[in-house]
């Protein structure tokens, strides 16, 4: 039989758990969005808002998360991350693959929103990205969640990303922007406890070649207790030296620079060391060097190196506008006062949000981009996670060519041999692309046929079925 010292110490351990319970569901009630200006009706919910990352420099990143259409509860948790660096991930929501995109001052449904899967967690990260900053403040416990979509505005500075030290902007590199998406996880795991225990994935473009498996590792190392399950990149900068020494051969295989300016440029340009030097501003290149990457500038400045083969904005295509010029119309809307007040979001140090940051406001330590990746990538299927490397193939900024070779040679190291041949994959009727498989899953490669940079923007239903793939942990349909 219970004493009366029992009864009392039960007593105040449920009132305290009933205390943390209402903490908990006030914070969440806080984020929840009631709707979103010109929003279809939907039966999913939304949240959005901040998350402090480090109080005694008053910084706090950004996040958009959507609950799967479907089932919420059984279904894995997704942490988008988008490059740059300096790109906003909440813009990966709106233009590629979130619940909704913008037509016109209205929201409509996203045929092929990867909600429909997982639940989509979208951070704007690093702080200066988006909506993302320095002067707010959450106080939660250092716990984690589990498996629906986020879009996290990282690092601070990115999106509505913010930081109300201004002098942090100029300081930001890998390792601050892997750390305070770590604290990010294990604080909006605190807030959204239900998601603890399910499956999780990360994943990313372009620059989040670094941000993804980097964050990945830190997790792995820290032993939290995070479910982690995979990761998957799209046109991933992983290696420096090889994706930014591709392009040339890119370019001249399209047909857009001749053989003699092909021959010529391989001859005299170390292609990855002269962009470096023009992004960190350094003398040094020879002149011959210049003068024909001027002539491949002049060749290539009137289409988009990010999609070569399509249209760029403003199309002369009516019907094409809302995707070719989507950028302006997604920033459009996100500026709107209404928009941002139903966000929960501010803007912090910038008059306005915007899809990459401008340099002058984030600026990001460049010399991190020679850092290869592709190492750590290697580390994390060693550890049991699954890593899926995708591209599209009108990228001529990374192309497939160096993502195709890093991961073939990944595989070479790792002693993984190919269970699924390089093939064609399918789908609906239509080639999809071509894939290739290392182990059970453990390593996997694809092409998407006709995708940009951002392949779902371009490509989304094809996206879509390789984003299906990627989290049953399946090779791609052959038929």
């Amino acid at each position: 039989m219970q004493s009366h010292q029992e009864w009392m110490v039960i007593g105040i351990i449920c009132a305290s758990l009933v205390q943390i319970f209402i903490t908990v569901e006030s914070f969440r009630i806080d984020d929840k969005i009631t709707s979103l200006p010109g929003q279809p009706q939907v039966s999913f919910q939304q949240f959005s808002g901040y998350i402090s990352v480090d109080e005694k420099q008053n910084r706090a990143l950004f996040y958009y998360f959507v609950e799967a259409e479907s089932q919420p509860g059984s279904k894995p948790l997704v942490l988008w991350l988008n490059g740059g660096p300096g790109c906003s991930s909440v813009a990966s929501a709106f233009l590629e693959h979130g619940p909704f995109k913008v037509r016109g001052d209205n929201l409509v449904r996203n045929e092929y929103n990867w909600n429909k899967e997982a639940n989509m967690l979208y951070l704007e990260s690093p702080v200066g990205v988006g909506f993302s900053y320095e002067s707010f403040y959450t106080h939660v416990n250092d716990e984690i969640t589990e498996a629906n979509m986020l879009y996290l505005e990282s690092p601070a500075g990115v999106g509505f990303s913010y930081s109300a030290n201004e002098s942090f902007y100029a300081h930001v590199n890998d390792e601050i922007t892997a750390r305070d998406n770590l604290i990010f996880l294990q604080r909006w795991f605190a807030k959204y406890p239900e998601y603890r225990d399910r499956d999780f994935f990360i994943a990313g473009a372009s620059y989040a070649g670094h941000y993804v498996p980097q964050l990945a590792h830190l997790i792995i190392q820290s032993n939290l207790k995070i479910n982690l399950k995979g990761i998957a990149v799209g046109n991933p900068l992983l290696d420096f030296s090889i994706d930014l020494n591709w392009p040339y051969e890119y370019y001249w295989s399209h047909g857009l620079i001749s053989d003699d300016i092909y021959q010529l440029v391989t001859k005299v340009c170390n292609g990855s060391a002269q962009i470096m030097r023009g992004i960190i501003n350094q003398e040094g290149s020879q002149s011959a060097c210049i003068a024909v990457t001027s002539q491949i500038k002049e060749l290539t400045d009137t289409i988009d190196p990010f999609d070569v083969t399509g249209d760029i904005c403003p199309s002369p295509h009516a019907e094409k506008k809302e995707l070719v010029c989507g950028e302006g119309i997604t920033e459009k809307y996100l500026n709107r006062k209404d928009v941002q007040k139903a966000l929960h979001a501010k803007l912090v140090g910038f008059k306005e949000w915007g899809f990459c940051q401008d340099i002058k406001v984030l600026q990001y330590d460049m010399t991190n981009l020679e850092i290869p990746t592709i190492g750590v990538l290697g580390s994390l299927v060693k550890s049991g996670i699954r890593a899926f490397v995708y591209s599209g193939d009108q990228d001529s900024r990374i192309p497939f060519t160096g993502s195709r070779t890093l991961v073939d040679k990944l595989a070479k190291e790792l002693g993984l041999k190919t269970t699924v041949p390089y093939r064609v994959w399918f789908e609906g009727k239509q080639v999809g692309g071509w894939t290739q498989v290392y182990g059970e899953t453990q390593l996997s490669f694809a092409i998407i046929r006709g995708a940009s940079h951002t392949a779902p923007t371009t490509q989304p239903a094809r996206s879509f079925s390789l984003f299906k793939a990627f989290l049953a942990g399946e090779p791609l349909p052959n038929a």
